[in-house]
């Protein structure tokens, strides 16, 4: 009886978590625009967070540092393929046990469900096929490879079941989330939950439901100032995309543009579906629920027609909703957060402390909850990429030279084998700022006064004091060699002085 009654009281209090994690979603063209049930019932319920950034902005990079709570240079995912890590052997060897779900599962006592895309290459014959359920998960509903709506493969706790073309069987969007209703249906109610909804929206090829092909047909990208504009004091690969963009490839960024937000709107019933029925199911009150992007993107923004992989705001910066327990409803915060922090805000939830593990992202929950002071939270964030491309030229364009990849027919390459680069991203009440190296023959740097310049247009690397820059990189340098507790060291305001982070380059002094 003792024992019984220790359960029950412990199913009781220890919260529920949902995290709903999106793919290729933006914050800065309005990304979130069409999705006016997530913000009502998410936003709106709980806290928003403005300046949540991605640690690498490319779907396995940034999905291996939310699974592991760690920065690329830890888990050693450097791009989508299995060369370079993603869901490989090696990753499953040294990673897939230690991360936040698998501690959630053996040391927090949580039921677990996984639905939808994972690692891009999940289920490749080379890495295991999807047979391989990764440790973690009581239920495992994993999309292999890469994001679909119609004809792909799912693997049923290791089994293969594929799926079709029919709307009203296959659209995987709703597909996840009928299958999770069916876990808050039937799971155990003795114990809590940890569930995870990785939606292929809206990821290409920017499939809508059928109900929803004609929504937006007026719509079109945003005409931002840093939109169809020559990045002429920008790196290499920004500086050959041609300016202006050819009318077709405008009219290809337009469409993709209202693709996009079309294959949202089923992520936002979804939401919906899932948060009705933790309501009818009495769970509601006491389940946190995120809602965020693996990465952002880009439709136009310096000549670049669609992607990520860049160093930009656009590409970097995701949407980051909580709602929860101890939430208070309709909170915005400035704070700087990154999705290496999922996994330690998660664990904290769950009484686990991030102490305990390898992780190099800190828990927000204090931030949520009311509990902590600006003063003693970080003020800056590292970001990551190893640039895909091999090191031939590309036939399509072979006056770029070799290494190009995600090339456009106007020869306007997204990426390159040394696409490859480390940012500081400082966000402090004396600073706004974004500092950046590249690993190429021209050790080329960027750095933006995002106070002043919101759209980065104008690189100031060259106009700055040379020892702003030696600290810039000095900072630079130990965030790359950081591990664990050394990654969450905050810098106070009179740090970010002496580094040179503020005074000459911003509009507030020290």
């Amino acid at each position: 009886l003792p024992t019984l009654l220790s359960c029950l009281l412990i199913c009781v209090t220890v919260p529920n978590i949902v995290l709903v994690l999106t793919d290729d979603l933006d914050i800065t063209m309005g990304g979130v625009s069409p999705l006016n049930k997530t913000k009502k019932l998410i936003g709106d319920a709980g806290i928003s967070f403005t300046n949540a950034f991605v640690a690498s902005p490319l779907c396995c990079p940034s999905r291996a540092s939310i699974l592991t709570g760690k920065y690329p240079h830890n888990h050693h995912v450097i791009n989508n393929t299995l060369e370079g890590n993603c869901s490989s052997k090696a990753w499953q060897k040294s990673e897939e046990a230690q991360t936040f779900p698998a501690l959630l599962k053996s040391f927090a006592g949580y039921q677990t469900f996984f639905a939808g895309k994972y690692l891009n290459q999940y289920g490749h014959s080379e890495a295991g096929g999807v047979e391989h359920v990764p440790p973690g998960w009581n239920y495992w509903v994993g999309l292999e490879k890469n994001s679909k709506y119609y004809n792909y493969t799912l693997s049923l706790n290791g089994k293969a079941q594929k799926h079709g073309a029919d709307y009203s069987k296959d659209y995987l969007t709703d597909v996840l989330a009928n299958m999770s209703l069916d876990f808050l249906q039937y799971k155990s109610n003795y114990q809590p939950f940890f569930m995870m909804v990785s939606t292929p929206a809206p990821h290409s090829p920017w499939t809508a439901a059928p109900q929803y092909q004609d929504r937006f047909n007026t719509t079109k990208a945003p005409r931002d100032p840093n939109f169809n504009v020559h990045g002429k004091d920008k790196h290499w690969l920004i500086r050959q995309a041609k300016t202006p963009m050819s009318n077709s490839s405008v009219q290809f960024l337009d469409d993709a543009f209202r693709k996009r937000w079309q294959t949202l709107l089923s992520v936002d019933d979804l939401v919906e579906k899932i948060v009705e029925r933790l309501e009818v199911r009495g769970e509601l009150d006491n389940t946190y629920i995120f809602f965020t992007s693996d990465n952002g993107y880009h439709t136009g923004q310096f000549s670049l027609p669609v992607d990520k992989r860049q160093l930009y705001e656009f590409d970097i910066r995701v949407p980051l909703m909580v709602r929860g327990p101890n939430i208070k409803p309709n909170q915005t915060s400035q704070m700087l957060v990154a999705n290496v922090d999922l996994g330690p805000t998660i664990l904290d939830i769950a009484g686990y402390s991030v102490n305990k593990t390898q992780m190099d992202g800190m828990s927000f929950l204090p931030i949520m909850e009311g509990r902590m002071n600006s003063s003693s939270w970080r003020t800056d964030i590292l970001v990551e990429y190893e640039g895909e491309g091999r090191n031939v030229s590309d036939p399509a364009c072979p006056l770029l030279g070799p290494g190009v990849s995600e090339c456009f027919p106007d020869c306007v390459c997204e990426d390159s084998y040394n696409n490859t680069y480390a940012c500081v991203r400082t966000v402090a009440p004396s600073a706004n700022l974004q500092y950046c190296e590249f690993d190429d023959n021209e050790v080329f740097a960027e750095v933006y006064n995002v106070t002043a310049d919101p759209y980065q247009l104008t690189n100031i690397a060259k106009t700055i004091d040379q020892e702003i820059l030696e600290k810039m990189n000095h900072r630079l340098m130990l965030l790359q060699s950081c591990s664990g507790q050394s990654c969450r060291t905050p810098v106070n305001k009179s740090q970010l002085c002496v580094q040179g982070f503020s005074c000459d380059i911003t509009v507030n002094n020290c």
